[in-house]
């Protein structure tokens, strides 16, 4: 599994750059329900359906999304621009559980999350999702 990882990270920002914004959104949800799996797990001590409960506060579009509207200031213009092109590109997908602009808000914050994440940038992806938790509570 490590292979594939490694390989997935050997590409430079140039080749992530030219990825879809869905597709960082992809990953970043991943990387976003991991951490927050983590925290939960070691901060807690709550049994796996009331972490799974818990999490869902976290993770679900219009947490994402506030917790973007609380970054935004903070972000960097690249950052930014990220998100714009995340929040912006065309998704299919109708949400079950959010309003259309939560949706692509929630969007916009796991494209910023995997594209921080893909580009290796783990000292800024790692204050961001500090950040969250802390907007969060």
């Amino acid at each position: 599994m490590n292979s594939i990882i490694e390989d997935l990270l050997k590409k430079d920002k140039r080749e992530i750059n030219l990825m879809s914004p869905l597709v960082w959104a992809y990953v970043g949800d991943a990387v976003y329900e991991l951490y927050i799996r983590s925290y939960l797990v070691s901060t807690t001590k709550l049994n796996p359906h009331k972490l799974h409960i818990e999490a869902i506060n976290y993770v679900k579009a219009g947490a994402q999304a506030k917790i973007l509207e609380g970054l935004m200031e903070e972000l960097t213009d690249e950052e930014k621009e990220v998100v714009r092109r995340a929040r912006n590109t065309e998704n299919h997908h109708l949400p079950k559980n959010a309003d259309v602009r939560e949706y692509m808000y929630s969007t916009a914050f796991e494209g910023l999350i995997g594209y921080l994440y893909l580009t290796k940038q783990q000292e800024r992806l790692e204050e961001i999702l500090k950040k969250c938790i802390n907007l969060k509570k």
